[in-house]
Order: structure tokens, then sequence, then C-alpha cells
């Protein structure tokens, strides 16, 4: 390990675009698969296999497959637990946005399994308090709508993050394949959430061009943009970015698994740094992508030629992208100044 990845390895971090079953590591997944014999398989090796994407494509694919593992209470609080015990110990994470995707555990799956929302909220806090108590590691929500399940995914997510709100449920989002997926048909549900004080996360530009980002933006009023890779084309909206301060949240060895971006060395992050845009750095879906956030920190400190205190700016700059709350954020701030490595 150098000097570098040392420094990355103990630096405390916020993690702010990452998704709760695309955290789930081999070993987690293993045991899912075990629980619920099928598609996915239990095997470590096989498993490394089948998450060896061809494309964007096939990734939602796969994505789906483990998503169907998801089938009972007891499994989304192994899961919420087990993601949450590995970022706070083996990546240092202290605050995590983590973004959930209830419809697609929450209605009925083929095999006839389905949960309960009441039963599903009740689990993800369950482990949300149970992850704050042994680890340190403060959890929020975002809920996301999965675009390829179209307007009914749209309609029952906003159900559930009104209806069935909890106090960790800070953000709304989009995500899933964006090409077929146009952002403006759900305009009247991001209204609805940021009217009930859900902050607006969208995946936007990630396979598609810089329109997305600019509907993201003035349709459904985000806040922070998922990936946005496709900014990097259109140098009015970098400079709009810029000006107004909405964060990029850059995912390096996501885009390349799911050929968003051909070759590191071709990835706009340096674009988007000259420009003046905020850029945060996170893991998406780190196992299946085969990375760690500290991963994406040594890849980022080596695209921006970042020191020492540029990755604690990096990592600064997560926090205040954040929706933690101000005493949380406090602390961590003071904990990132602190650190020496």
């Amino acid at each position: 390990m150098s000097a570098l990845e040392a420094f990355v390895a103990g630096l405390p971090k916020a993690e702010l675009h990452v998704h709760h079953v695309g955290s789930a590591s081999p070993q987690i997944v293993s045991e899912l698969a075990t629980r619920h014999p099928g598609v996915v398989p239990a095997d470590l090796d096989e498993l490394r296999r089948f998450f060896e994407f061809r494309d964007f494509a096939h990734f939602i694919d796969v994505y789906l497959a483990v998503v169907d593992l998801v089938r009972t209470p007891e499994d989304v609080r192994y899961l919420t637990y087990e993601v949450a015990r590995e970022m706070a110990t083996t990546q240092q994470v202290r605050y995590a946005e983590l973004t959930c995707t209830p419809y697609t555990s929450v209605r009925p799956h083929e095999s006839g399994v389905g949960m309960a929302v009441e039963a599903y909220t009740e689990a993800l806090e369950d482990a949300r308090v149970a992850a704050e108590r042994d680890f340190g590691l403060v959890l929020r929500w975002i809920y996301d709508i999965p675009g390829e399940a179209g307007l009914p995914a749209a309609e029952k997510t906003l159900e559930y993050a009104l209806e069935h709100r909890t106090d960790a449920l800070v953000g709304f989002g989009l995500g899933g394949p964006e090409i077929g997926v146009p952002r403006p048909q759900f305009q009247p549900y991001f209204d609805a959430a940021r009217a009930a004080g859900l902050r607006s996360v969208p995946h936007a530009g990630e396979t598609t061009g810089p329109q997305t980002v600019w509907d993201a933006l003035h349709l459904l009023g985000a806040e922070r943009i998922g990936h946005g890779t496709s900014a990097a084309q259109d140098p009015e909206l970098l400079a709009h970015l810029a000006r107004t301060g909405v964060p990029l949240e850059v995912c390096p060895s996501s885009n390349i698994a799911t050929r968003a971006v051909a070759t590191l060395d071709e990835h706009p992050i340096r674009a988007f740094r000259d420009a003046g845009v905020t850029v945060t750095v996170h893991s998406d879906d780190p196992p299946m992508f085969g990375t760690t956030l500290n991963n994406e920190y040594v890849i980022a400190a080596d695209l921006l030629d970042l020191d020492e205190e540029g990755l604690r700016d990096l990592a600064r700059a997560s926090v205040h992208a954040s929706f933690a709350p101000a005493d949380v954020a406090r602390r961590l701030l003071d904990e990132i100044d602190g650190y020496t490595g």
C-alpha cells in the first residue's frame, strides 16, 4: 500500500451516491442467494463472473437479479446492517445517504413474494439504529424511482416516501436506465416530494446527453446530479453548474464498468474540476464494480493530481454537499480537519 493509499484508507468520509442493494458484497449476495436459490449463484467464484458486465443494459439485468433476492424484512435488515458494517469498518464512512428502491422489494415478486411497506421501513430503521449504535455510522435514506418501471413505480415510490416517511428519509431520486426514460415525465412526482421537504437527487447524463442533466435541473429541481458524465459536452451546462454550485456525484469505476466512459484517462472529472464545478466522489455499486470508496478516492487523486490536503478537500466537499444534520456535518468536518494519516 502506497503512502497515499494509506492516507485515504484512514480518511473519514461521507458517502452520498451508493445504492442499497448495489452495496451488497459477494459475501452478502451469497448469503441471500443461499436463502433464495435461483438465478444468482451462491458460489463466490461464480458470483464474480456473474458481475462481469457487458454494458449498461446488462448491468441493469444483473442488478435486478440481485434485487430479487431481497424478499423479506429479514433480508432488508441483514443487507442494510452488513452494508453499514463494511462502510464503517473498511472505508471509514461516518455518514452515508443510502439510495433505496422500495418499489422493487415491496411490490410482489414473480415468485409471489413481496413485503408490506411498513415491514420494509421498519427493517431499514432497525438496521439504521443498530448501525449507529454499533459502528458510529449515521445513515440517511434516499428513495429512488426505478426508471425502467415507469410512472407506476414513480406513483408508488412517492406514496412510500410521503405516507410512510421516517425522519431518516431525506431525499427523492431517480435511477435505472436513462435511454427511453425521459426525465420530464417524472416532474409531478418530484414537485410533490420537494413540496414535502425531500431533496431532489436524480441520476442524469450518465448514458445520455447533456439535455438529460438540464431536464433534471429545470424540471426535477435537482440539488445534486448523480453522475452527470455527459455534462462535459456542454460548456454552458458546466458554467451553470459552477455558477449555481450544484454538485456532481462522480463515480469513476462505475462509469467504466457500465461503459459510460471508455477509459479512466478519458473520464471528464478533470473537465468538471477545471470548469469550477463542485465534484464529490462516490462508489455507486461498489462490489458489483469491483471497487470501494477508498479506491475511488485514489483514482480521483490520480486523475486530479491531489495531495493530502486535496484529498481532505474532496472529503469536505461531500460533507458540504450532503443533507447531514448540522451537528453530524460539523463533527465530521472537524474530524477531517484533524486527520493527519
